[in-house]
């Protein structure tokens, strides 16, 4: 795009005209005569000549309608719709018109193709494996879907049948099937285009057509006598050293791979190939292009919609709930929060319909009052860059204070309503003084940039002389640092080697600071910094203090007589005049700090819960404290009161599992008001609660909107992606390119699915556009059963071929492999049942089973409660760590133990400390398996149980051996020798542990690389709910190596082939046996443990 254009669309988007407007078309698939192309824009389906021309709208839905596919006759039209879920599979009649529901399962069903003989439809889920996607087929004409390829733990997807029906071309490894946006690719994203034969027939036998390695291949397509196979590949050759996606073709049976098409940039997408074999049609920066496959050639197809699509319009909202942000007004009466993006304010007493303060459609947040309880500043950012808003109640009217090219955040008012401090480009904490609008730096460092800020950073002393506030310091680590605002240098006030702080509170007095520090999986805890010495108070003065004359009640209070200099002029147009409670409060002290061994006077209250986030009374006498217990945050309070009777202790306010934050004291002490899954409720001390039902109406126009969305997510990558030179994508060209694409976006799921095309241009992990949290989904029960597709295929009965371990099939103890499910709830099974039609929105009920054994004439009733796909996921992946641990048993004559980490978070961190038992503790070393580990943030934790070695032992009396020290003191340490098993998919925090081993050179490591995919990130909410993922902190190993897309290598390189959990082996875990074995020598140890 030329400067000039640049310039013209940069001027018409300031002076208010609408961004021009680009449709997005995708997923085309022609008919089997070629004449007509099925395509998706809009999240409906359309059709245009496939020469191009006026396309017409053929399936419209307020869902979204995804992957058409003309049937081989041409007569019927196979899709996928959200229309009952996450995405089931439709086939729509075109001469009657009737449309059939073929899917019923509560996860996605990916439409791959139908078969040739137009019997059978193809697609990929994962619905019944651990992770990935295994494949499936169903008659078009309904029937129970049942796994065509189901290699456990191991991604297939993206599957065609060959035109004799007898061999099936799919996808395998990697996540590409989820992230086939991504431009680029790391190692993770790599797959394989493999070949399952002989399906029908048994087993059937896999075989590999592409390269290994080294690219992103997919989309397999046939010719028509089913002799070579196309498909979309990134990989480099001499014309394409950049690595564009680019339409390949194999012959099958010769090892020859040839690039058809010629592109150098963009991404090629979702191709089908025409039942003919001479045409494949596909998506090519964000348009519909034909290939000829006999001479390679390209052409941009011309389309031009007609038609109405079923897209939101303007939507009236009147929302209860959703609520981000709240605040307590000063004097207690009013209650300020966060809707969609917009201010509003309503009555703290009672709630009831809400006063709309924000109009406008960019995103309003942090919002605060002044103290005069009638004022309200707030960060907006529709100017582009955020900047400071204030509204004033008494005359309705906003005014911005800054319009700086840096953007502000985080504003609070000075205690006595004069200044307003706030934080400017993350990198200077200012003060502006409202009278005449001047601001001054009070001191510079390194403070978080929103979306990712602590709720309270920095705070006012009570007599707004001073500013306490918290930047990242060295090491990132998070200490309070208190500055005059008047001028002179800042100085710490505590010296904690912590990284975690979210807020930071000045006792009402003046004499102390209360903030939260901690480390991850550590629980964090409420730190106390004195600013005086503490000179203790006695339950004895209270009596003396009671003998002390007092000043009447009744004394004529003296009239304030002002000083000559004082004029009503003088007051400052934006400030208001003082309330009359304002007038009652008495000034503050004072506020006195001696920096002298104040190190020394940091204490550590035993509050005894993780605390998220803590606010002090205004009496000073209670903190109130959001904190974790039993994985459930709720509201706790703690005594500051020292002439308390009782000892201080946390006392819990509120038991339930909602998420809470924004606590924050009444006036007068006694209520605390607070943010519940979303709502205002309030709690009093006693624990009694109440909810401030407030109700906030605004009208929602998706076309504006939609705007704002891709503005916030864009600007919000611009400011925190960890590499400032975006992996060498122009970032600003970026956001001309797709500002017009979201412009003309039809529906959320499409402005979605064009923002994941906009972070896809990064080529980095950890990015994404999802759905908002919420909603009612549809839930299929699971009851632990698989079945014998050929059997059902052929009869129409269900054979068990598996009982998952521990599911609701085996604990109901009598189903056996080789019995069938003849009946659920009365309904008897044929060949046109769908059992997950049978089991929706079954999961906790009973329901009843009919069962039969092989030779029997009569069935049994079973009853059995399903359970929801999680759980039947988390019951397939112990069978499969068991099974695994049993295999490493035998493969080395009992002389080693197995221990498996599904993730890395905290309950995976627990569950390796459960799975190294005494059983894996009697063994001579461990194989430690982190393949498809998907990540998290403990790996320092578990790296400490592998390399902790033993210095002492410690035996009891009698005892014929001692025992290691660590084992008696509690510590975790395995003490033994290891091996660690990675693979493609161990990505993130598995491979920061794999680097980590590597590096502490606790023993080899075997498999296949690592993923390649690692950016610390964080998972932010854009105004519409969408959830955004910000990429923030880059992860650097010993060697200097930036580890994204540098994935960890192994020292010894084993490749698992596809299929070959099918037949009871694994490779991988064979050589980790056989290496630890030898490593221990041929017979077992006896050296001392």
């Amino acid at each position: 795009m030329s400067l000039f254009v640049r310039l013209i669309l940069i001027l018409l988007a300031a002076v208010g005209i609408a961004t021009a407007q680009r449709p997005y078309f995708t997923e085309p698939s022609l008919s089997p005569d070629r004449k007509e192309i099925a395509f998706v824009s809009g999240g409906d389906i359309w059709t245009v000549p496939s020469t191009g021309g006026v396309a017409n709208l053929l399936v419209s839905h307020t869902a979204t309608e995804s992957k058409p596919l003309y049937s081989p006759n041409g007569e019927q039209l196979a899709f996928v719709s959200t229309r009952t879920g996450n995405g089931d599979i439709y086939v729509l009649t075109f001469a009657s018109g009737d449309l059939k529901r073929i899917t019923f399962d509560d996860g996605l069903d990916q439409l791959d193709g139908w078969s040739r003989d137009g019997k059978w439809l193809y697609f990929s889920s994962n619905s019944h494996d651990i992770s990935l996607n295994d494949v499936f087929r169903v008659s078009a004409a309904g029937g129970t879907p049942l796994q065509v390829s189901a290699d456990r733990y191991t991604n297939e997807f993206f599957s065609a049948p060959s035109p004799d029906g007898k061999t099936l071309a799919f996808s395998a490894r990697g996540i590409a099937s989820n992230q086939w946006w991504r431009k680029g690719h790391s190692h993770i994203d790599e797959a394989e285009v493999w070949l399952l034969r002989s399906f029908d027939d048994g087993p059937g036998t896999y075989e590999r057509v592409t390269e290994a390695g080294g690219a992103k291949e997919m989309w397999p397509m046939w010719s028509a006598d089913g002799r070579r196979l196309y498909y979309v590949s990134d990989r480099s050759d001499a014309g394409n050293k950049n690595g564009a996606q680019n339409v390949w073709v194999t012959t099958l049976g010769r090892p020859e791979f040839r690039r058809l098409s010629n592109f150098t940039d963009g991404r090629v997408l979702w191709p089908s190939i025409s039942y003919d074999g001479r045409e494949v049609v596909f998506e090519h920066n964000f348009a519909i292009w034909k290939l000829d496959t006999e001479s390679g050639k390209t052409a941009e197809i011309p389309i031009t919609r007609r038609g109405a699509a079923s897209g939101p319009a303007i939507e009236r909202l009147q929302l209860t709930n959703r609520i981000s942000e709240l605040q307590l007004s000063p004097d207690g009466k009013k209650v300020a929060f966060i809707v969609r993006g917009e201010v509003f304010a309503a009555s703290a007493a009672d709630g009831g319909d809400a006063a709309r303060v924000s109009k406008s459609t960019a995103e309003e947040y942090q919002v605060s009052w002044a103290p005069d309880s009638r004022r309200l500043v707030y960060v907006s950012s529709r100017n582009g860059t955020p900047h400071l808003f204030l509204y004033e109640f008494n005359t309705h009217t906003e005014t911005q204070l800054t319009n700086d090219s840096a953007d502000d955040s985080t504003p609070r008012f000075s205690p006595d309503g004069k200044s307003l401090a706030f934080i400017r480009g993350a990198k200077e904490l200012r003060v502006m003084d409202l009278a005449d609008k001047k601001e001054r730096i009070i001191v510079t460092g390194f403070f978080e940039r929103p979306p990712i800020v602590a709720d309270r950073p920095y705070v006012w002393s009570p007599d707004s002389k001073w500013l306490a506030y918290i930047p990242v310091g060295e090491n990132q680590f998070k200490n309070v640092h208190v500055a005059p605002v008047d001028g002179g240098p800042s100085r710490a006030a505590s010296f904690l080697a912590n990284v975690f702080s979210n807020t930071l509170a000045w006792s009402p007095d003046g004499t102390f600071l209360l903030f939260d520090s901690g480390q991850r999986t550590e629980s964090t805890q409420l730190a106390r910094v004195d600013l005086v010495p503490r000179t203790p108070r006695f339950r004895e003065d209270q009596f003396r203090d009671l003998f002390r004359e007092e000043t009447p009640r009744n004394a004529p209070r003296p009239e304030p007589r002002p000083s000559p200099s004082e004029s009503p002029a003088a007051t400052p147009a934006a400030t208001a005049s003082p309330s009359p409670a304002d007038e009652r409060r008495p000034a503050p002290k004072p506020v006195q700090i001696v920096f002298d061994d104040i190190r020394r006077r940091l204490s550590l209250l035993p509050v005894g819960v993780d605390v998220n986030e803590q606010s002090i009374s205004p009496d000073g006498k209670w903190v109130v404290m959001i904190a974790t217990s039993v994985n459930q945050a709720n509201l706790y309070v703690y005594s500051l009161d020292e002439l308390s009777r009782e000892p201080a202790v946390s006392n819990h306010l509120t038991s339930t599992a909602a998420t809470k934050t924004s606590p924050q004291f009444t006036p007068d002490s006694k209520e605390i008001f607070y943010l519940d899954n979303g709502r205002i409720s309030a709690v009093n001390l006693e624990g009694r609660t109440r909810s401030v039902a407030v109700t906030a109406e605004m009208d929602v126009d998706f076309s504006r909107e939609k705007m704002e969305v891709f503005r916030q997510g864009w600007s919000y990558m611009r400011d925190n992606f960890y590499d400032a030179n975006f992996h060498g994508v122009d970032w600003q060209q970026t956001r001309t390119q797709y500002e017009a694409l979201i412009a003309g976006a039809q529906t959320p799921d499409e402005m979605r699915r064009l923002m994941n095309l906009m972070v896809g241009e990064l080529n980095a992990s950890h990015l994404g556009a999802s759905n908002p949290p919420g909603g009612v989904q549809p839930t299929t029960g699971r009851i632990g059963l698989n079945f014998d597709r050929r059997e059902f295929e052929s009869s129409g009965r269900l054979r068990i071929t598996e009982v998952v371990a521990l599911s609701p099939a085996a604990i109901a103890g009598t189903i056996k492999v080789g019995d069938y499910l003849t009946a659920v709830d009365g309904r008897n099974i044929d060949g046109t049942t769908n059992l997950d039609e049978l089991l929706n929105y079954k999961v906790g009920r009973r329901i009843s089973l009919m069962i039969s054994s092989p030779g029997s004439a009569t069935s049994r009733e079973v009853a059995v409660r399903p359970v929801n796909a999680v759980t039947e996921r988390g019951l397939l992946y112990r069978q499969w760590v068991e099974r695994n641990r049993e295999y490493v048993a035998r493969a080395s004559n009992g002389r080693l133990g197995y221990a498996h980490m599904f993730d890395m978070s905290s309950a995976s961190l627990a569950q390796l400390y459960v799975d190294l038992d005494a059983e894996n503790y009697g063994k001579e070393g461990v194989v430690i398996d982190v393949r498809n580990n998907s990540g998290g943030f403990v790996n320092v934790y578990a790296i400490d149980v592998l390399a902790r070695r033993g210095y002492l032992t410690m035996s009891l009396r009698g005892s014929s051996t001692g025992t290691p020290a660590r084992t008696v003191l509690g510590q975790r340490a395995l003490n033994r020798p290891t091996i660690l098993v990675t693979n493609q998919h161990s990505l993130s925090d598995a491979e920061d542990f794999a680097e980590g081993y590597r590096t502490l050179r606790l023993g080899q490591i075997v498999g296949e690389p690592t993923a390649g995919w690692i950016i610390y990130t964080w998972n932010q909410p854009l105004i519409d709910g969408t959830g955004f993922r910000l990429p923030r902190m880059k992860i650097t190993a010993n060697d200097g190596t930036v580890m994204e897309r540098n994935p960890r290598p192994v020292d010894i390189e084993v490749t698992r082939p596809i299929g070959e959990t099918l037949t009871s082996r694994d490779s991988q875990l064979d050589v980790a046996v056989r290496e630890l074995v030898k490593q221990l020598g041929a017979s077992r140890s006896t050296s001392p443990r």
